[in-house]
């Protein structure tokens, strides 16, 4: 072999040797990293990829019919603060002192501006002193916590951007060690108001839904969950979108703000008056069928009335005396009687079937002779169950058939979970559930049981002619401002009765109001039509007289009885006499009708005109561009502002005003000096101010009557002023 060729074989064999090696050294460091250093290496990845995090989607919101914000998702806080730095498991000597100087660092920093956070908190939080916030922070770093919670209270999304700006708190969580939980939290800003239609939802969102609309529309409310993953790209840690969430749409719903805080106040003024037990009231629009109000008070151990249940829809009582007028209907469309047919009601006490019945006046004679318009003004039982018995005694059944004919037994099959079913007994061919008091009975709004919502779409459906509609209570479902489907209103029944039975029971009703129990129902600016309801409420096995008597007073009907536009309930169960549904219940139906009444009356502004009449608006100071648009529309003369001037751009300035026109006074903004806002509303004000780069804070409302910082004060960015509106 040649000299030259042994050295290259010797150096082939040493290169082939140190791939070997080095092979050897990478399969053992693999097995190291695979087995030895598996869980370090983990940990190390998690930080630079975290694959499929949930992103949660912004729950749909629940809003009126006239616009207004009743259920919405909005974000709530914890805070929390990291005193520590990260002690790494297995460190070393040399890293152990770095950890030791950065936490040095850290904690000089803190303490350096103790003071101001502190007092930044007192400020955003002022139920806590700032001496307070000092000790308990002070105590949360001596005891090295790693998440000490900074305030009791979840905070709102504005409170956390103000405690993020504050020293310290503004560093990244790593570094400063601020901290915080976020909470998805369902926010109603009419507080109580419809509470028990609306719904609830879990304390964590996340939960879902217990009950009411958000319960039987979750599915569209709560949208659908996206997916991201967190990668560290460029030294930056990016979420990276796999599918993206989904928001829920909005559900318009058919109740009216206006409307609703109507009906409650009148029902709980009542039931306090009266210490009732538990009241229930309830707006029906005729034709559409859309709940304007729904109203459930309950009275609470401490004598507060809340909405505790959906009484309204659920609660399956004997209606009593406001039946009468579904047995009647019936009889009308049968033709067995006439709006004159005569009754015998003697002295007010009469044997039905071996079973004493009374007209509430027996002490005083009783009615004697009346025809059937009469038997429901006064809202005899005798007269009403005599009726039926005459002619359905032999044939229960087709009286039973009947009632489920003209609707008042109809399954409503609502939105809302927890709806009642009217539960009236059919008799059966041999008789055998059925006893011979029973007809009797049942004619008069015992021996049957009808959530009040269904006793409300029966007489809804008198008020329309005949015609039966589903209660609504969501109009539409909205995505992004969009209609995305209408729920159109759901006819159950086209016809309950003939019109000439409708027409006879229509007038009947009108003169119970006019002229029978129904009066306090009734109104000096309008017809009412509807029937009054006193009922003993059984006590269960224990019949109705074991114990504390308790009563089911109502009224049901519609208004204005010659072009009826809303129909409404009110039921009311309390303990002991006195008990009267047309006193008690009726009262507070005209209550309910009359605002509602004025509440939708339009009348023309000229005929209010005489010579003295000033119909000038009284216009604010502040962005005159806007005013001066809205005069102008509607044709009220102004002066000082130029069209070409208001080319959507504030024009800033005050206003005089005379009986003849608005005069507008330009004024000029030095961006160095705080601006005069005295006389402005209050959204221009703090657009102003803001826009300058102030903090505006406001009490009361109207016009900016002072501010704390005098106008011609060289301005500070940052600062904040107090306006008082008056």
């Amino acid at each position: 072999m040649m000299p030259n060729q042994k050295n290259i074989m010797l150096r082939f064999s040493f290169i082939i040797l140190v791939m070997v090696l080095i092979g050897i050294a990478i399969i053992c460091k693999a097995g190291v990293i695979m087995f030895a250093e598996r869980q370090y290496w983990k940990d190390v990845a998690d930080r630079f990829v975290k694959e499929n995090v949930t992103v949660r989607p912004t729950r749909g919101n629940i809003i009126s019919s006239d616009g207004q914000l009743m259920a919405s998702s909005l974000p709530e806080y914890k805070i929390y603060m990291d005193f520590m730095i990260n002690k790494r498991k297995g460190e070393t000597e040399e890293e152990e002192k770095t950890r030791l100087k950065l936490q040095h660092i850290k904690d000089s920093v803190l303490y350096a501006n103790l003071d101001t956070i502190c007092k930044g908190l007192h400020e955003i939080f002022p139920d806590k002193s700032a001496a307070f916030f000092k000790q308990h922070i002070k105590n949360g770093r001596k005891k090295e916590s790693r998440s000490w919670l900074l305030y009791p209270k979840r905070i709102s999304y504005i409170q956390y951007k103000e405690a993020k700006r504050l020293p310290v708190f503004n560093l990244n969580k790593y570094k400063g060690g601020f901290h915080e939980q976020a909470f998805n939290q369902r926010k109603k800003p009419f507080g109580s108001l419809a509470m028990r239609t609306l719904g609830d939802m879990y304390p964590d969102i996340e939960q879902g839904a217990k009950n009411g609309l958000e319960l039987s529309y979750d599915s569209i409310l709560k949208g659908r969950n996206g997916i991201t993953h967190r990668q560290k790209v460029m030294n930056k840690y990016l979420n990276i979108v796999d599918i993206p969430p989904v928001d829920g749409c909005d559900i318009i719903t058919t109740i009216d703000v206006g409307m609703q805080d109507i009906a409650e106040k009148a029902l709980v003024d009542e039931l306090k008056e009266i210490n009732a037990t538990v009241g229930v009231a309830i707006l029906m629009e005729v034709q559409t069928g859309d709940i304007k109000a729904i109203v459930n008070m309950t009275k609470c151990n401490d004598g507060i009335y809340r909405e505790i249940r959906n009484n309204a829809i659920s609660d399956m009582m004997e209606p009593g005396s406001t039946f009468k007028t579904a047995s009647i209907l019936v009889a009308l469309d049968d033709g067995v009687i006439t709006p004159e047919t005569v009754v015998e009601t003697g002295n007010g006490v009469y044997m039905m079937h071996g079973r004493y019945m009374k007209d509430h006046n027996w002490h005083r004679g009783g009615y004697g002779t009346i025809n059937t318009t009469k038997s429901l003004m006064v809202s005899s039982n005798i007269g009403v169950s005599r009726l039926i018995d005459d002619h359905y005694h032999d044939n229960p059944e087709k009286f039973v058939r009947g009632l489920h004919r003209v609707g008042i037994a109809t399954p409503l099959d609502l939105d809302i979970p927890g709806a009642g079913k009217p539960n009236i007994r059919i008799p059966n061919k041999d008789l055998s559930n059925w006893s011979r008091t029973a007809l009797a009975w049942m004619s008069i709004g015992y021996e049957t049981q009808i959530p009040p919502i269904n006793t409300l779409a029966f007489y809804n459906a008198i008020a329309n002619n005949g015609v039966m509609v589903k209660p609504r209570f969501v109009k539409s479902i909205v995505k992004d401002g969009q209609v995305v489907e209408d729920i159109a209103p759901e006819i159950l029944n086209p016809a309950i009765a003939s019109p000439k039975a409708i027409s006879e029971i229509q007038t009947i009703l009108e003169k119970v109001v006019s002229e029978g129990l129904g009066k306090k129902a009734g109104s000096k600016q309008f017809h009412v039509s509807g029937k009054t309801g006193t009922a003993q409420v059984s006590q269960g096995k224990a019949g109705y007289t074991n114990g504390t008597r308790r009563y089911l007073v109502s009224f049901c009907g519609y208004f204005p009885s010659q072009a009826p536009k809303y129909s409404c309930i009110v039921a009311i169960q309390k303990p002991g006499l006195p008990a009267s549904g047309g006193l008690m219940a009726g009262s507070v139906f005209s209550k309910i009708a009359e605002r509602v009444f004025a509440k939708h009356l339009a009348q023309d502004l000229k005929e209010a005109k005489d010579s003295t009449s000033i119909l000038i608006p009284d216009v604010k100071n502040g962005d005159i561009s806007a005013a001066h648009y809205v005069l102008n529309r509607i044709n009220v003369n102004s002066s000082g502002v130029s069209e070409q001037s208001t080319e959507g751009k504030p024009v800033w300035g005050n206003v005089t005003s005379n009986p003849d026109n608005v005069l507008f006074n330009k004024k000029d903004i030095n961006n160095k000096l705080v601006p005069s806002v005295i006389g402005m509303g209050a959204k221009d004000a703090v657009y102003l101010l803001e826009s300058m780069g102030l903090k505006a804070r406001i009490t009361g409302i109207g016009k900016v009557k002072s501010q704390s910082i005098p106008a011609g004060n060289t301005l500070r960015k940052g600062q904040t002023i107090q306006l008082r509106l008056n």
